[in-house]
């Protein structure tokens, strides 16, 4: 897709747009937000706004029109979510936020065939959540493919792609004006000598420090080169002292055509690999169970939801509170609505629902869904049109931070299930009350909407994880196999490209000939693989460890008990197209349990 570059300047959203790149998508502008002229830094909680002076060199580099708007709102909101639970979920009037919105309309009016919006996104959810509030308000697709990455690895792979960036701000202990103006190259060792001694971020994710990029071999058309600077700030011996380069000259040094097509023919950013270690062992279980005829099942719990639907149709909606929780069963239409449209059976079906929430929850009739932590849809067919028709419908319910969802094809008419949090049980800890939660509990989100390695972008009206509360279970949505670079299945369990081949991918015999034929033993390592990741990144998952990245599959040694991997799953349920698969999955899901979950499972058909 045609894209626009979020620029900052920094190493960050330059090296991103390398990946962008690896992945197929055409950059055509540059945007970046500004203080007011006269001011060098202000104080922003979501824009990098040092090195400001610099970033028309950059655009000039890239070749690409730059679009600028000057910040004129303030973080007024700085809670972990942004903008209201409501139907449409708006912005903050006056908010920081709101200046991209106007920034991005902007682009969208000389470029309207532009699709997504490139991000340095690396750890930062505060970022990242406000990103993607606006882009969904603009229908553009955000690329994020640094989230969740190993910090270590990370700036690793940056220089080892010849990414050449200076530190422009210093923030953080260990760090000195004396490092203003040195390479990253230069500056890695003390980098990681700091994060070893202090836990500080070795890509400056904590603010320790910001950068400024002067050359990025794949993309940059130009070398940045500066001719004057000045330090600003406090020169102070103290642990931390605050400081920045001033940029007061500079120019672009246009590359040779030989060096040009040097960079293009030599240089490849480095990819991680698609699958951590222990779910590389599950795709090979699942290609061996296959060839295996005497694998018998270890699931002994399973049941096929498509006649039962049918049997659960004919029942009235089930409601039932247990502590501060509601759950709301068997919502769904007599059997002579089949022939409404599947849109108007999910909005019919929602309006009952609310109905039977209303006495439960403390909230006014158009917020009543806010308090709902996970919603269970089914539809009669998955087919584009008829989930399309769904979700349409569906999204007409939420704003900001919706409840997590499975979504099942199964029946002839739609069917929904939800739990919810109940206003009357007692609140504790309620110190943490987001913005928008009509009932003062703390409820926490996880929706991650960028396209990245990291896991499926949830780009519908679902979050991937819902916490209520510190001490209460996580309420996770259903997981599908998805390539999360591109949001496609795959046609095979090859590992397909931009992804790197690993060992255990030359696999020999028979196991690798059913690879080229079926899909299953790396839709199955997939599906487990994003589960465990969102349970790490979920609110308040436990033994939370930021630099942790994609669980050892970048090189970094992690640690795989339970504690460590966010905490205890209690349920988890499969549910499989094709019931003669059953137990190959059960084989995957058992290889999973013996490294990373400890789980209780039941399988359905």
């Amino acid at each position: 897709m045609k894209y626009v570059a979020l620029l900052s300047g920094g190493k960050d959203s330059c090296f991103n747009l390398l990946h962008c790149k690896k992945n197929g998508h055409k950059l055509v502008a540059a945007a970046t937000l500004s203080p007011e002229s006269g001011k060098d830094e202000i104080d922003s909680y979501l824009y990098q706004t040092v090195g400001q002076d610099g970033i028309a060199l950059i655009a000039r580099a890239l070749q690409v029109p730059l679009y600028r708007h000057i910040i004129h709102g303030r973080p007024l909101n700085q809670g972990a979510e942004y903008g209201t639970k409501a139907p449409g979920g708006g912005g903050t009037t006056g908010d920081e936020t709101e200046d991209l919105h106007a920034l991005l309309s902007t682009v969208l009016e000389h470029h309207p065939d532009i699709q997504g919006v490139a991000v340095g996104a690396i750890l930062s959810n505060y970022q990242r959540v406000r990103v993607e509030h606006v882009c969904r308000r603009l229908s553009l697709t955000p690329l994020a493919y640094l989230w969740q990455r190993n910090q270590t690895a990370l700036l690793s792979d940056m220089l080892s792609a010849g990414l050449n960036a200076i530190l422009i701000k210093v923030a953080g202990a260990g760090l000195t004006p004396s490092h203003l103006g040195i390479t990253l190259s230069k500056m890695y060792p003390t980098l990681l000598r700091l994060h070893a001694i202090y836990g500080t971020h070795p890509c400056g994710e904590g603010g320790e420090y910001e950068s400024f990029t002067l050359d990025c071999p794949g993309m940059f058309k130009g070398v940045v080169m500066l001719q004057d600077t000045e330090k600003v700030g406090d020169t102070a011996e103290d642990i931390a002292p605050v400081a920045y380069l001033r940029i007061k000259s500079a120019t672009v040094e246009d590359k040779r055509d030989e060096q040009l097509s040097a960079e293009e023919t030599q240089g490849d950013v480095p990819v991680p690999p698609l699958l951590e270690p222990s779910f590389r062992n599950v795709r090979m279980q699942v290609a061996r169970s296959i060839l295996d005829p005497t694998c018998p099942s270890s699931c002994t719990s399973t049941r096929c939801v498509g006649p039962l639907a049918q049997e659960y149709a004919r029942l009235p909606p089930s409601v039932r509170t247990v502590g501060g929780w509601i759950a709301v069963g068997n919502v769904s239409l007599p059997p002579e609505t089949e022939t409404q449209s599947v849109g108007e059976q999910v909005t019919r079906c929602f309006d009952i629902l609310k109905e039977l929430l209303a006495p439960h929850v403390r909230s006014s009739a158009s917020d009543t869904l806010a308090s709902a932590a996970m919603i269970t849809l089914l539809i009669p067919s998955l087919d584009p049109t008829t989930f399309g028709a769904a979700n349409s419908a569906y999204s007409a319910f939420f704003g900001a931070s919706p409840p997590a969802r499975a979504c099942i094809g199964a029946g002839k008419v739609v069917m929904l299930d939800c739990v919810a949090r109940t206003s009357v049980a007692s609140m504790e800890n309620t110190s943490e009350v987001n913005v928008g939660d009509s009932q003062g509990v703390p409820r926490r989100s996880l929706h991650v909407q960028s396209l990245s390695y990291w896991a499926p972008a949830n780009i519908g009206p679902y979050s991937q994880a819902i916490s209520v509360m510190h001490f209460f279970p996580l309420n996770r949505s259903c997981q599908i196999g998805l390539l999360p670079a591109s949001l496609t299945l795959p046609v095979s369990s090859h590992i397909p490209a931009p992804y790197p081949s690993t060992a255990d991918d030359d696999v020999s015999g028979d196991t690798h000939a059913y690879s080229r034929e079926s899909s299953l033993p790396l839709e199955t390592s997939l599906v487990l693989q994003h589960t465990a990741r969102v349970i790490r990144a979920a609110p308040d998952a436990r033994g939370y460890d930021e630099a942790r990245g994609f669980g050892g599959s970048d090189g970094v040694e992690v640690d795989t008990d339970a504690e460590s991997q966010g905490g205890h799953i209690y349920l988890a349920l499969y549910y499989l197209v094709d019931m003669q698969d059953l137990k190959h999955v059960c084989k995957g899901v058992v290889a999973t349990d013996e490294v990373t979950f400890c789980v209780s499972n039941e399988c359905v058909g």
